[in-house]
């Protein structure tokens, strides 16, 4: 007999669609940010640029520094059909997984632009398709393609925002502090920092970086009935040195995303894989155990993403934190604000 925990559609809500944040916060910390603290059983309603003023004494911050690719790609087959290419991940040196808007088959070449060429090598049942890169007859490594793909690919907006990227979108949807290439999502907790924040934050607290590729996967609904039915899509991850170190501390963890969260309970997991592919769902049964605080944005019904906070503060406080962002008018989603869990 399951609980309603189990039920993904105890995970539903209803979204005014203006409450959809099609465009960021100007500047960027001037988003809301909900504050609930566990202890007390409160909400405080402020803003991004008060973040410091809730943080607590001896907390060290996680990050995820991963850089959103240009993995959005407007290509053509030889007869001329338009294709619309988005990578998803590097499968190795040579192969990435990708999905392809338009009819390809086995050993079908497409054109894009800078003469680069795909060549499909698979399709697979998820509806994704394996693919190889090639320019100039040379077969290219993902390192390679990266530098071709940022002059001719487009940003790879999520599918709620609903319109084209523009440039400001190529420096919006990155965090301030992405360097490592290969996200084809933000992680979106990370976009409300300005440099002076970041920086400031940086000095005052313990602090460390890991890597955790955002794929398309993120966005994608849990269609099953029960939440542990849903095949878990699974991420790239690196942990750094400094962050083993933090983790492997008894320091509490404020994790800055659900990104860098799933990284390090995948981590505290999995003790001796400092990288790799990592899958790890966290819902009410199955909650964190290294992470104590989270700082996230407000997600889609029915997502991972949704029930990795109630894993923090249980699927009634959820809903009910859920209800009053919704009144007080919050923005939701990549583009949205924020909320502090403590």
């Amino acid at each position: 007999m399951h609980t309603k925990e189990y039920f993904t559609s105890s995970y539903d809500f209803e979204l005014p669609s203006e409450l959809i944040a099609t465009y960021p916060a100007h500047p960027r910390d001037h988003a809301k940010l909900l504050v609930y603290d566990r202890a007390t059983n409160c909400i405080t309603h402020a803003h991004f640029y008060d973040l410091e003023k809730f943080l607590p004494q001896n907390v060290a911050l996680l990050f995820n520094n991963t850089k959103v690719i240009k993995a959005r790609l407007f290509g053509h087959k030889k007869s001329g059909g338009k294709i619309e290419l988005l990578i998803n991940k590097a499968l190795n040196a040579t192969d990435i997984n990708v999905y392809i808007r338009g009819k390809v088959k086995p050993d079908m070449q497409i054109f894009f632009d800078a003469e680069l060429v795909a060549i499909v090598k698979e399709l697979h049942d998820d509806g994704s398709r394996t693919v190889a890169f090639e320019k100039n007859g040379s077969s290219l490594r993902f390192e390679e393609l990266l530098p071709i793909i940022d002059t001719i690919g487009h940003i790879p907006l999520p599918p709620y925002i609903q319109r084209e990227d523009n440039q400001e979108d190529a420096q919006e949807y990155q965090s301030v502090f992405a360097k490592e290439e290969g996200a084809v999502a933000a992680p979106t907790a990370s976009l409300h920092f300005t440099e002076e924040q970041h920086a400031r934050i940086c000095e005052n607290y313990k602090h460390a970086y890991v890597t955790l590729h955002v794929g398309s996967g993120t966005f994608k609904p849990v269609e099953a009935e029960i939440i542990t039915d849903h095949p878990m899509h699974s991420e790239y991850y690196d942990i750094s040195a400094e962050a083993k170190t933090l983790l492997e501390s008894d320091t509490k963890i404020l994790s800055i995303g659900t990104t860098s969260t799933r990284t390090v309970e995948f981590y505290a997991r999995h003790k001796t894989q400092l990288s790799g592919e990592a899958n790890l769902f966290l819902h009410p049964n199955n909650k964190p155990l290294r992470v104590n605080h989270l700082l996230t944005n407000f997600h889609l019904p029915k997502s991972t993403l949704l029930m990795l906070v109630a894993a923090f503060v249980g699927l009634e406080k959820t809903q009910e934190l859920y209800a009053e962002a919704i009144k007080e008018q919050y923005r939701f989603y990549s583009y949205g604000d924020a909320m502090l869990i403590l």
